[in-house]
């Protein structure tokens, strides 16, 4: 059943800076809140008279009993620069909660990948809270990592920076396959070419796989197709709106190019 997305008026519990150009924001808003799940989003609207567009951002966390969602962002642009400003007291307009989320109910009992690259980490964090089951959480960036102390509360943790400052030297992906790392099902989010080298490599392994497409988004309901990505239907490639059909899909649904 498609989810009923609630427009609520939010309020700022708390704002800080955790990393350069990294926003970390506590939104009340419990009607949202309460019926949002791992791997949703929320759109966000700048509410300036000048950025009309809402900006789709990634669930980090979710406090149900606080009625409250928690969004970790890079500031990239006009939209993503006014939230950064936001301080406590401060209200905002929200959608959501939007998308389909991770499939956790696949995860019981088994060795659950979770493999996140930059501002894909945090969507995996309400994901790793509510697995039940064995968990390697795999985290790259290109440098400066953030959560990572947050994520070791609830798997074993790996960190891997392009520029070799912490922890592996090289991407998830390189990470995974020179340390055989293996599990029995894969939930990730992260730059599509990173997205792209992990299918291959858990097609490779007999691995099952589900990756959170990052596209731009423009009405955030399915409305405007401004969103949509090439998958594999009944054998045929067809297209799919990543606001409303995703973010989250099979990677052996997609189709790579």
């Amino acid at each position: 059943m498609e989810n009923i997305k609630k427009t609520e008026i939010a309020e700022v519990y708390s704002s800080k800076n955790i990393a350069p150009d990294i926003y970390d924001i506590e939104l009340i808003s419990p009607e949202i809140a309460s019926v949002s799940l791992p791997g949703q989003f929320v759109e966000i609207y700048p509410d300036n008279g000048v950025n009309i567009l809402p900006r789709p951002i990634s669930i980090c966390e979710i406090n149900k009993e606080r009625g409250s969602l928690r969004i970790v962002f890079q500031k990239v642009g006009a939209g993503t620069t006014l939230f950064s400003r936001l301080k406590e007291k401060d209200t905002v307009r929200l959608m959501g909660p939007c998308g389909n989320g991770y499939p956790l109910s696949l995860c019981k009992d088994k060795h659950t990948l979770l493999v996140g690259g930059g501002i894909g980490v945090p969507p995996l964090l309400e994901a790793a809270k509510n697995i039940e089951g064995k968990k390697t959480i795999v985290l790259g960036y290109r440098t400066s990592p953030f959560l990572c102390e947050e994520f070791k509360k609830y798997g074993d943790v790996h960190v891997c920076t392009d520029d070799g400052s912490v922890g592996f030297h090289g991407n998830t992906v390189a990470f995974l396959e020179e340390k055989n790392i293996k599990g029995d099902i894969i939930l990730s989010c992260g730059p599509k070419i990173m997205l792209k080298f992990l299918s291959e490599f858990a097609e490779k392994n007999n691995i099952d796989c589900y990756v959170s497409m990052e596209e731009r988004m423009a009405c955030g309901i399915g409305a405007c197709v401004g969103c949509v990505v090439q998958v594999y239907e009944n054998g045929e490639k067809t297209y799919k709106k990543v606001c409303k059909d995703g973010p989250v899909f099979n990677s052996k649904e997609v189709v790579w190019q």
